[in-house]
């Protein structure tokens, strides 16, 4: 034998090489056998142009299913993936299972954008069909994203990171998206990069702020509450919308962070209004997933010396959904400790009976989209009117969101509604101007009065 021959592997040899390229719940490759694939495919393409494409598959919201059924079960539903993947990938694709619930591929035949969106397509809809668990089936959805070579990466590790980019932004944008890695795509991770960083500095340097709307009985004007809004002006960015860092601080991992310090905030200055106004407050839906909220909330008034009975707290049905059973057990201890709980955009969810009935709320607010229509829309008008009939019958307090004006406030007064909120009434203000809007608005400031027509 010459000494550049080596002898082949030992059977024990190969059999270890395999089990290290093998997931070993599915019986598909793993990330090792999908990185040598694609170095392989690389370095046979390096004098041809023909691009392939990778692409990563994440199965929606697979996490609250293996809570709730169980890791066997869980367990279960990925190796019914991978049979399923396996059956339908084109020929000469590649399937493994990346991490957890993800599952990768390599597709050599897949050159440009429109034809990895077709298996995107085609693959979400193989993914979406229910899952065999015995007594019962389950349903899911997967999110992609995918990285054209060499357009999106020149070796491995670059087409991996940008398929993780593409990934997370079809995750942000809901369930089942597909997105192909894009220099536009590149640019706006970069921008939600650099707006979590400047978010994070600035819930350390205490500069988010708190506005304050104020919230009125419809029937005679009388000032009751404020609600708390965050608000971010940052010296290098600008104005940011609510709407994009306060998902943005969820996705990223530290609602509970901004959170804390909005409570705090709002809190202090509630202290300097008349004691029988009330502040409420929004929970987002990673703070009803985590049993330490209610503690948390309980200890920052504490800290402050706001009375729990003068709070509020404003969660979204969606938000329930995400894990019912926590949610349960964090809006109980908080009713117990006196804090009161509304339901926030009623009418908008997939299930609001369902969660009048399960849950112990003390007020539903209208969502704004039926408010502003009232005068215009005959069915907004009549689904308002069954909203104040069902409360009625629950004994539940009922606000309208969105008023702008007179007539429509009018409208709901007429209907029944007890309290409003909205720009007719007030835009929101930061607290110092919240004490000026109280002291025109309210007599007898600091002490228990009624507010001018």
């Amino acid at each position: 034998m010459k000494l550049t021959e080596l002898p082949p592997l030992p059977e024990s040899q190969t059999a270890l090489q395999a089990m290290a390229y093998t997931d070993p719940l599915t019986g598909l490759g793993n990330r090792y056998r999908m990185r040598d694939r694609v170095r392989l495919l690389v370095a046979e393409r390096a004098s041809d142009p023909a691009p392939f494409t990778i692409a990563i598959a994440n199965l929606d919201a697979f996490k609250p299913i293996n809570d709730l059924f169980g890791t066997e079960a869980g367990d279960e539903i990925l190796c019914q993936v991978a049979h399923r993947l396996k059956a339908c990938v084109p020929d000469g694709a590649t399937v493994t299972r990346h991490a957890g619930d993800e599952f990768a591929f390599v597709l050599p035949l897949v050159f440009e954008r429109v034809g990895g969106e077709k298996f995107g397509q085609m693959i979400r809809e193989v993914l979406s069909a229910p899952y065999d668990l015995g007594d019962r089936n389950v349903r899911l959805s997967a999110s992609f994203g995918l990285a054209i070579h060499p357009f999106a990466g020149e070796d491995f590790d670059s087409l991996l990171k940008s398929a993780e980019t593409a990934l997370y932004r079809s995750k942000r944008r809901g369930r089942g998206q597909i997105t192909v890695y894009s220099d536009d795509i590149a640019r706006e991770m970069k921008r939600a990069t650099q707006l979590e960083q400047a978010l994070r500095n600035a819930i350390i340097s205490d500069s988010i702020d708190v506005h304050f709307q104020p919230i009125v009985s419809l029937g005679n004007n009388a000032i009751l509450g404020f609600e708390a809004l965050a608000r971010w002006n940052d010296p290098d960015l600008g104005f940011i919308s609510p709407a994009v860092f306060v998902p943005l601080a969820e996705e990223r991992g530290f609602i509970d962070a901004l959170s804390e310090a909005l409570l705090r905030k709002a809190a202090e200055a509630a202290l300097a209004w008349p004691r029988e106004l009330f502040l409420s407050f929004n929970l987002s839906s990673a703070q009803l997933m985590d049993p330490n909220t209610s503690s948390s909330v309980l200890a920052i008034l504490a800290r402050v010396g706001f009375d729990p009975h003068r709070l509020e707290l404003e969660i979204t049905e969606t938000a329930v959904m995400s894990s019912t059973e926590t949610a349960h057990q964090i809006i109980g201890d908080l009713r117990v400790a006196g804090v009161r709980i509304s339901l926030d955009d009623f009418g908008t969810g997939q299930s609001s009976l369902g969660r009048l009935r399960d849950f112990a709320f003390d007020k539903v607010k209208i969502d704004r989209a039926f408010v502003s229509r009232i005068n215009t829309d005959r069915a907004s008008e009549h689904i308002i009117k069954a909203i104040l009939s069902m409360c009625e019958g629950l004994d539940l307090k009922v606000v309208a969101e969105g008023i702008e004006n007179r007539e429509e406030a009018e409208k709901l007064r007429t209907l029944g509604c007890g309290m409003g909120q909205g720009y007719y009434y007030g835009k929101p203000v930061d607290g110092v101007a919240t004490l000026r809007y109280l002291q025109e608005h309210y007599y007898d400031f600091g002490e228990r009065g009624s507010a001018r027509d």
